[in-house]
């Protein structure tokens, strides 16, 4: 089977290339430049596609291609310089992802996975978790354009026989992890203390290595077929467990301190930071047993061992990024 994977030198990318490489599987990888060498495998054919947008060829890279795992996609920008974000978002997000796919039913690609976020739900859960029931909420750019290229694949799922994956993760986390969780990974390395001791809300996570179990899984599983699927670990925690877990495999202890959550809001307005603190304090739980009951899904990694695997490559990698 031949497998297209855009974005293959992201995060979530390397990590899903390998595997399917030693999994027996044709690799297809797309980059934006000649010039990136993040040690692909040697088995992986890699294309270029200096922009994905509504008028990408893509016809020369799908042939023969049996599924396209699409992970590409502009993600979140902590310093937005364009005048019009959306539209930047839905040029990629949307436009991009539509006219992949469209292209794709055309060559007669069987099924397209594309993982989304589960911040198409929303940004937060309260009293209950998010099921692929729920009506959609999302608030960012970033979230509302996953929205629309999800509505997209299955309008063309639906007039067309390429058949249609959506996943919807939480924050991800492994090995080469960057973001926030990074962040939360070297104060709690530096034992800096965080005024989080009071924070008992509840979230949901995803190791990499289960997340790419889960896009296998739907590659090949026939029940996949045209579903929408939230996936996580399956053991919520709060963030002051977070950093408390974390702490043990850095062989120290959590510096925590209580601070009303009142201030620390107050703290997020004054300093710009109010979604970061939101994201700290909020709860977002999600339901997975869609995919469990649906395709037998069962994570392989715990979050211990996600958190163990993720401590020892940064322990290994900290100067290097």
């Amino acid at each position: 089977m031949k497998i297209l994977v855009t974005g293959v030198t992201g995060f979530i990318g390397r990590y899903l290339s390998k595997t399917l490489c030693e999994k027996g599987y044709v690799v297809v990888g797309t980059v934006r430049s000649q010039r990136i060498n993040l040690s692909l495998p040697d088995r992986m054919d890699i294309s270029i596609v200096d922009d994905i947008g509504p008028t990408t060829d893509w016809r020369n890279i799908l042939t023969g291609v049996d599924v396209i795992v699409h992970l590409a996609a502009r993600v979140h920008i902590m310093k937005e310089t364009s005048d019009n974000p959306l539209m930047r978002y839905r040029h990629i997000n949307t436009l991009g992802t539509e006219h992949l796919a469209i292209q794709a039913a055309i060559l007669g690609v069987k099924r397209m996975i594309y993982l989304s976020t589960i911040k198409v739900n929303g940004e937060r859960t309260i009293n209950k978790p998010f099921t692929e029931k729920d009506h959609p909420f999302p608030k960012e750019f970033y979230a509302i354009s996953k929205w629309e290229a999800e509505q997209s694949l299955r309008h063309i799922a639906e007039k067309t026989n390429l058949e249609i994956v959506i996943i919807r993760p939480p924050l991800v986390y492994g090995p080469g992890v960057k973001g926030n969780f990074y962040n939360i990974l070297k104060l709690v390395k530096k034992g800096i203390p965080l005024p989080l001791a009071n924070i008992n809300n509840s979230r949901s996570l995803i190791y990499a290595g289960n997340l790419i179990d889960a896009i296998i899984l739907c590659i090949q599983h026939p029940s996949a077929k045209n579903k929408t699927f939230l996936v996580c670990d399956g053991e919520d925690i709060s963030t002051s467990e977070i950093i408390k877990r974390l702490s043990i495999f850095f062989s120290n202890s959590a510096r925590l301190f209580f601070l009303p959550s009142t201030l620390l809001h107050i703290a997020g307005v004054i300093t710009g930071k109010s979604n970061a603190v939101d994201r700290l304090t909020d709860s977002l739980v999600i339901d997975s047993s869609k995919i469990r009951n649906e395709l037998g899904w069962i994570p392989p990694f715990t979050l211990s061992q996600g958190f163990k695997d993720t401590v020892e490559w940064f322990r290994l990698n900290e100067y290097r990024i």
